[in-house]
């Protein structure tokens, strides 16, 4: 009788990895319990483990389960893996096969209504995941998997085409500085940040997408997963502690991976975030107000080598407008805390500030 561990155990070298290596051969517990762990192998995916007959069917999904029907997702189906792997967690050493950090993303029970060699159909029952799923071959490893039932109810689609909200230039502070909150300005290249299932995706204010062009932006994807947001910011490049728009204007469209990579290595560039478009299935445009916006993009924590979310100060236009003069900044953005966001809409209900 076939031993369903083979591949597994030929794969690994249990002097070498703390992931489990049992020797003995697998035996059907009757039970039907599922983990999804969130492995940083050399990609980011998500594994998700169904419990059959004594092992973990396995399959990796780069992007993980999606969250509505709108779209199937890549998976693949890996080797079967012993039952202890429904607890593991841990860091596989490099040079050791799926080497990278394993952390788990879900457990719990699923109910089979459908096992074939070419589709699998599962509800879930975990804490972070539930409803129907089918998983369907596409090839010999390659499968898709698809949400058959409707996402969770208020659960809107992340936007796709999104463009930044404008400003109106204005000669000086508002009068009213209470109901406004300040930024800098500065003075970098306008860009949303659409991050799902791990990836980021760089678009300008006109559409365009440059997410090649800045590859050391890229790891902001697995650093939020797996919080799926579109955000708003600028990329800048930094001589010293002050934007330089000379430098940025060498980070124009490379030739090619390799080039980029150079680029960002001579002249590395930083995304600075400072509004929330939509987080987890709900959009925060026009119906969620600047403040609210900023305490939910603040939440996050976003900060990393390449990205961070600088502060805004709640009225203070003088002191915001006197340390933009003292960083060399081209001035400061007034944005009334109660205004919504307007996708391509100028207005001056947010307003650019000379320093």
């Amino acid at each position: 009788m076939t031993d369903r561990l083979d591949e597994y155990r030929r794969k690994r070298d249990a002097r070498r990895t703390p992931e489990p290596v049992p020797r003995s051969r697998p035996e059907p517990s009757g039970r039907r319990r599922f983990v999804i762990q969130q492995h940083h192998a050399r990609g980011l995916h998500w594994d998700v483990r169904l419990e059959r007959d004594g092992v973990l069917v396995s399959f990796a999904v780069p992007r993980g389960l999606p969250r509505d029907r709108a779209r199937n997702n890549l998976a693949r189906h890996t080797e079967d893996h012993p039952l202890e792997y429904l607890d593991f967690a841990g860091e596989i050493p490099a040079g050791q096969y799926g080497g990278g950090r394993m952390t788990i993303f879900d457990r719990g029970t699923y109910e089979a209504d459908k096992w074939r060699d070419d589709e699998i159909g599962v509800t879930f029952h975990g804490e972070r995941t539930s409803g129907r799923y089918v998983f369907f071959r596409t090839g010999d490893r390659d499968w898709m998997v698809r949400r058959m039932d409707p996402a969770e109810p208020g659960w809107e689609p992340m936007p796709e085409a999104l463009r930044p909200m404008l400003t109106t230039p204005a000669a000086g502070l508002p009068s009213d500085d209470p109901d406004w909150g300040y930024e800098m300005a500065w003075g970098g290249r306008r860009v949303l940040a659409y991050v799902s299932g791990g990836r980021v995706r760089l678009t300008e204010a006109g559409g365009d997408d440059v997410t090649s062009w800045f590859p050391e932006i890229r790891p902001l994807g697995p650093a939020l997963a797996p919080v799926e947001a579109v955000l708003d910011g600028e990329i800048v490049t930094f001589d010293g502690a002050r934007p330089d728009p000379a430098l940025l204007a060498r980070r124009e469209a490379p030739k090619d991976s390799a080039a980029a990579r150079r680029a960002a290595e001579r002249t590395p560039a930083h995304l600075l975030l400072y509004d929330l478009l939509w987080l987890e299935g709900h959009a925060t445009i026009e119906v969620v107000r600047y403040a609210e916006r900023r305490e939910l993009l603040e939440g996050l924590s976003l900060a990393g080598d390449h990205w961070q979310t600088p502060p805004y100060f709640p009225g203070g236009g003088e002191f915001a407008r006197e340390a933009a003069r003292d960083q060399g900044l081209p001035g400061v953005v007034a944005k009334r805390l109660d205004s919504p966001y307007l996708p391509g809409r100028r207005s001056r209900l947010w307003r650019h500030i000379s320093a």
